[in-house]
């Protein structure tokens, strides 16, 4: 194909942004940018009754925070707007009529009630959900079986009416797919779709044929559920404007979580995001979780979605932006469903959170902390925490618990762990190593641990025992970087402090 690359991205403002949507972006946002072409954004909003409000504006905070911005959206402009399909409603109804002057498709005046009525009639054992197709049209309300004059007469009355694509009977429907490879369909199987609505509206499957026409659209990803969907899709495409101008596809493989494909609701029951940020209901009040407030960083979120599904033929798991970029190929793109696993996902931000700078992770950072009511940080020294601190740190949020105590003194001690270890002579150790610590002119990392050391020799004492209960004195726990570098990074005064308040805590059992 000579045509410059055109991809595009169409969610429906119905809800929060699902990961496997987001990979659905990065895929065609990488392959925009691995052969120079355009990556578009359309709300695809024809469905008036599912619109959410903020949806939209929701859609595209998603976008910015995973550095996946358009060449081309309602917000960005471009010259093949506009980019609502609520914006372009007048224009679907010229292709609809035509497709039924052509007799590719049809006037349907069924009503709710006689849908219903042909459903219940036709329910069996063998067909438990009767469609609309070409072995029922015959016995409906349509413009197929109904005389042309009262056809005619019914549109000039304004009855209600939807189009129907009329689906051939014992025709072969054949595609490539760039995944998926040869595809094929038997159109007998296949249910008489609605294209237009009673309100004028298209449905997803004539709107998404004519706009990606009029947008050119060379490549069209989209996800592996709309495969069913292909043969209608095939069908307008040869009815309106032929298959050379259909853009290439690649019907992308499902994300599969516990029970089958990754939902809410496996997030819900097994404690992790599967939003890329927070979603809040308007109409329940319910709150779903996103991976960026869950402690994701941006770069780390579209890694793990680069491997759901792909891989560069290398043992290689780490990529940044432009190294996807540089190795993405729709063919390393796998056919199978890819599993989802929150482990594997931590261990990506994990790897992220130590090749990320300081510096970087600094506002984010203090971000946490203030929302821990931690405030008033000297930058220098919350840069030196976090040089301390960060290895240890699977997730952003995870720094409230490896560094609050570099800022304020603890208000839990382990004594548990400490208690029944704890005797005269240790008490004597910290009282003396107080005064030792008085002595020490530069308090450093080295000197402290000398002292301390020097001074368990002199007592006879296991230095492995003190330095874990000292541990407990600074941190109020076991964890954090070594012990002796806790202190001169609290400082002098402080770790003084700190001993005294476990002296008394431990007297008090």
């Amino acid at each position: 194909m000579n045509k410059p690359i055109r991809v595009r991205f169409a969610p429906s403002p119905t809800g929060g942004l699902h990961l496997g949507g987001v990979r659905t972006v990065l895929y065609n946002y990488l392959f925009a940018r691995r052969y120079g072409g355009r990556f578009l954004v359309r709300i695809e909003d024809t469905d008036q009754t599912r619109f959410v409000e903020g949806a939209e504006e929701y859609i595209f905070k998603c976008l910015d925070w995973c550095g996946l911005t358009p060449d081309e959206s309602p917000v960005h402009g471009g010259a093949f707007g506009p980019y609502r399909q609520s914006e372009r409603k007048p224009m679907y109804r010229k292709y609809a009529e035509q497709l039924v002057n052509d007799g590719h498709a049809y006037y349907a005046f069924d009503t709710p009630e006689q849908l219903e009525s042909m459903r219940n009639e036709l329910k069996s054992a063998q067909n438990p959900s009767p469609q609309y197709d070409g072995k029922t049209r015959m016995k409906m309300r349509n413009s197929l079986t109904m005389p042309a004059d009262e056809v005619a007469r019914l549109l000039e009355m304004g009855t209600g009416y939807v189009i129907r694509i009329k689906m051939p009977d014992n025709e072969t429907i054949r595609f490539t797919d760039m995944i998926h490879e040869e595809v094929s369909f038997d159109s007998g199987l296949v249910d008489d779709k609605v294209l237009l609505k009673a309100d004028g509206m298209p449905t997803y499957h004539l709107a998404v044929v004519v706009d990606d026409y009029l947008m050119e659209i060379t490549h069209a990803f989209r996800g592996e559920e709309w495969l069913s969907s292909a043969p209608v899709h095939v069908l307008l495409w040869k009815y309106l404007f032929g298959l050379d101008k259909m853009p290439q596809w690649a019907h992308l493989p499902l994300i599969l979580g516990p029970s089958g494909k990754l939902s809410k609701r496996d997030g819900a029951k097994y404690g992790f995001p599967v939003f890329a940020m927070n979603w809040k209901d308007n109409k329940t009040g319910e709150l779903t979780e996103g991976f960026k407030e869950k402690g994701f960083l941006p770069e780390a979120f579209i890694n793990l979605l680069a491997m759901l599904g792909w891989n560069d033929g290398t043992e290689q798991e780490l990529f940044s932006m432009q190294e996807l970029i540089e190795k993405f190929s729709i063919d390393r793109v796998h056919k199978a469903g890819a599993k989802f696993d929150f482990e594997k996902a931590r261990w990506f931000n994990q790897e992220w959170i130590k090749r990320t700078d300081a510096s970087m992770l600094a506002p984010l950072v203090k971000n946490i902390l203030s929302e821990n009511e931690i405030a008033d940080i000297d930058d220098r020294y919350l840069l030196q925490v976090i040089g301390l601190v960060k290895d240890r740190c699977s997730l952003l949020t995870d720094f409230y618990t490896q560094s609050f105590y570099f800022f304020q003194t603890p208000a839990f001690l382990d004594k548990a762990s400490v208690i029944p270890k704890w005797d005269a002579l240790k008490k004597s150790f910290f009282t003396s190593l107080k005064d030792e610590f008085s002595l020490i002119s530069h308090f450093t990392m080295i000197n402290i641990e000398e002292s301390f050391k020097k001074l368990a020799v002199t007592m006879n004492l296991k230095v492995g025992d003190l330095q874990m209960i000292y541990r407990i004195m600074l941190v109020g726990s076991k964890m954090g970087p070594g012990v002796f570098q806790i202190s001169e990074t609290i400082g002098k005064e402080e770790s003084v402090k700190r001993i005294e308040n476990a002296l008394l805590s431990f007297e008090e059992g």
